[in-house]
């Protein structure tokens, strides 16, 4: 199990925010949990000093491009970068230093998948740099992948069909638990554990994660299958229940 680190930015800064808070036009909803007075260089560096690949820059909206760039040139080759991923800008962020691209909302209108840009994707990156980003919101017992800030539940369950699907066209998952992400609360175990039965590609688990319990939780339901982020919890996000270098240290042994 590895460690995939997150920068995620909102208007500029390192920020980590509870993703079901983020809604288009209504400010007053946002739930901040952290604020850094560091620049995304800052953490991209130190996660390049302890050699941990794989990582993901988040843009939370617009106004990031510039902050995402900082970030992916101190870190070169060592960071995906995901928010607003088109066919029109993703060959760019390659070309600026991301490992990989992350996509969700193009690849959906409507909560209908639009395979059209799926083979476009494709063919712009290759399937090995491309991560497609199936984050998800339960309904009715079942995890249904959500876009447009996780507002938005597309038609399109979590199953092993649609994993299946999917696998074509990239070359890693990325899926956040998004009813628990940024609360520090735990992870969202049924979703481990299917995941870790179903994936047919590398995937990393983001959602919950508060201590070493939690870290094992996921190794241990996830059969050693998935990686795992983790933002809100940590010291270096302002978090007290699990301190980063404890979280480097506990997956470098898995």
């Amino acid at each position: 199990m590895k460690f995939r680190p997150c920068i995620d930015l909102h208007q500029g800064r390192v920020k980590q925010i509870v993703g079901s808070t983020l809604t288009e036009g209504d400010a007053s909803a946002l739930r901040t949990n952290f604020t850094s007075e560091l620049p995304p260089a800052h953490y991209a560096e130190m996660y390049r000093r302890d050699g941990l690949t794989g990582g993901h820059v988040i843009m939370l909206g617009p106004g990031n491009e510039a902050a995402a760039s900082e970030a992916l040139a101190a870190w070169p080759g060592g960071l995906q970068l995901g928010g607003g991923i088109t066919g029109a800008n993703a060959a760019e962020w390659l070309e600026r230093g991301a490992a990989a691209v992350i996509v969700t909302s193009y690849v959906f209108r409507d909560g209908q998948v639009l395979e059209e840009r799926l083979h476009e994707l494709r063919e712009l990156v290759g399937r090995e740099r491309l991560v497609i980003d199936l984050s998800c919101r339960k309904r009715q017992d079942r995890y249904y992948v959500v876009t447009d800030r996780w507002q938005k539940f597309t038609g399109v369950e979590i199953n092993p069909e649609s994993l299946a699907y999917f696998a074509d066209f990239c070359g890693e998952f990325l899926i956040h638990a998004a009813d628990v992400e940024g609360k520090c609360g735990g992870v969202a175990e049924d979703l481990v554990a299917d995941l870790a039965e179903w994936t047919p590609l590398p995937t990393t688990y983001a959602g919950g994660v508060r201590d070493l319990n939690d870290l094992r939780l996921v190794r241990e339901l996830g059969e050693n299958r998935l990686d795992v982020t983790i933002g809100s919890a940590l010291d270096i996000f302002g978090g007290t229940t699990i301190s980063y270098r404890e979280a480097v240290n506990f997956c470098a042994e898995t």
